[in-house]
């Protein structure tokens, strides 16, 4: 039971740190963009991160969306 519980506490910490890793830099490539551009509207600091929440959602559906046997 402490192994499954463990292994459960891994899983999660280590989708956290891909959400957390993912997001801030979907980030700043959206402000280097936005930047390079010279844009006066932010449009890629706010369109990436989006994208990047809609695939990793999609990773969530995919992985806990179909029970283990």
């Amino acid at each position: 039971m402490s192994e499954d519980k463990n292994g459960n506490i891994m899983r999660y910490a280590g989708l956290a740190s891909t959400w957390l890793v993912s997001l801030l830099v979907a980030v700043w490539l959206g402000y280097k963009l936005d930047e390079w551009l010279k844009w006066k509207f932010p449009l890629f600091i706010i369109l990436l991160p989006v994208v990047m929440l809609i695939a990793l959602l999609w990773q969530i559906i995919k992985e806990f969306g179909n029970p283990k046997k």
